[in-house]
């Protein structure tokens, strides 16, 4: 028997990510972000703790985010973006869907 499968496959998007990319690609085409990357960065948080989140984020005025999609956020997964938002000098959000929108909360 094979094992349960946690988590999805690294640089495959899922739905929601999906969903999120559209909103990033139109407020590509406004010029309200420069650029996006899916799984573009990887940050070392400690000895051999890693976070990748799933956007990197440029706006338009050259600024720098990290956009974590999520429908559900285990516990390591809050910890290690909370710890990424403390290290870096990145603003970093965890975006939700609502409503046929995105709600993006900041974590500090």
């Amino acid at each position: 028997m094979k094992p349960a499968m946690v988590g999805r496959k690294p640089g495959v998007m899922n739905k929601t990510e999906a969903a999120y990319a559209l909103v990033l690609e139109a407020r590509k085409r406004v010029g309200e972000v420069r650029d996006y990357w899916f799984e573009g960065v990887t940050l070392k948080l400690a000895h051999d703790t890693r976070y990748t989140p799933d956007f990197f984020v440029v706006l338009g005025n050259g600024e720098c985010e990290l956009h974590e999609v999520k429908g559900f956020m285990r516990d390591d997964a809050n910890v290690k973006a909370k710890v990424a938002a403390r290290l870096f000098p990145f603003r970093l959000y965890v975006v939700r869907a609502h409503d046929k929108a995105f709600r993006h909360t900041e974590i500090h």
